[in-house]
């Protein structure tokens, strides 16, 4: 099962907020058990004293590293030589790697290499090239929306704010192409794929998360576009019900 990973979770300091803490390990916990939870940065410098009681409060471990020369990142160099120390010692199923910088690339794909999965973290400025080094990606901007719904509504799971309309979504040529060739790849005979297997098979090739679209199921994301036909199953036995979908242009061919 998936909650049973032990997961390293390693945080770029100097680009996440703070006031995202809750909601990563809130999140993080839906992935594993955060077995090793270190933050990076130069802690002497007033720029980090905001991220200091939360430190204690998630019980995150603070990995100083001056910065040496200006201009220069030693706080990259360092999560990166960790990264590598905790992977030698085969202890982990997965990393999270929480920062928006590219230069974490070659790390998460070093990771994957190793047959472990890594989760990514960051703003929606992250460059695609780590997102799509990373087995799933998550915005930092939905956990944030997410928190703040939740604030308001007392709901924990309630949805990301600002949702792409259909038009949005129909405009992402990327997206309808990621849902289309899924749901092709699991459809049987008749063009019907049950929706699970979809998601799956995204999950297996991309670092897609709905809720980067302010969506918190794949299914009302689907159902948005107008794409897809949806049909309800009853399980046999059961007064529970699996969903499948279908491209709307098979039905008219």
């Amino acid at each position: 099962m998936e909650h049973s990973k032990k997961l390293a979770v390693l945080i770029d300091a100097d680009n996440v907020r703070p006031t995202l803490c809750e909601a990563l390990v809130q999140e993080v916990a839906k992935y594993g058990a955060a077995s090793v939870k270190r933050a990076y940065g130069d802690w002497t410098t007033p720029q980090l004293s905001s991220w200091k009681p939360l430190l204690h409060e998630y019980a995150i471990s603070p990995m100083q590293q001056f910065s040496y020369t200006s201009g220069k990142n030693s706080t990259d160099s360092s999560m990166i030589i960790d990264a590598m120390d905790l992977l030698y010692t085969e202890k982990f199923d997965g990393f999270c790697l929480v920062t928006s910088d590219s230069d974490f690339t070659r790390l998460a794909t070093r990771i994957r290499e190793s047959g472990l999965v890594v989760y990514g973290f960051g703003e929606k400025k992250t460059p695609g090239s780590l997102q799509a080094a990373c087995d799933k990606f998550v915005f930092l901007e939905a956990l944030a929306a997410s928190s703040d719904e939740a604030s308001s509504t007392g709901d924990a799971k309630g949805p990301a704010k600002e949702k792409k309309s259909k038009k949005q979504l129909n405009q992402d040529a990327k997206l309808i192409s990621l849902l289309r060739g899924a749901v092709e790849a699991c459809a049987d005979d008749d063009g019907w794929a049950n929706i699970a297997a979809v998601g799956g098979h995204i999950a297996n090739q991309s670092s897609f998360d709905s809720r980067n679209y302010g969506y918190r199921k794949l299914s009302t994301l689907i159902e948005t576009t107008e794409l897809f036909d949806i049909e309800k199953r009853n399980k046999r036995g059961s007064n529970a019900h699996d969903l499948y979908i279908r491209d709307k242009r098979f039905s008219a061919s």
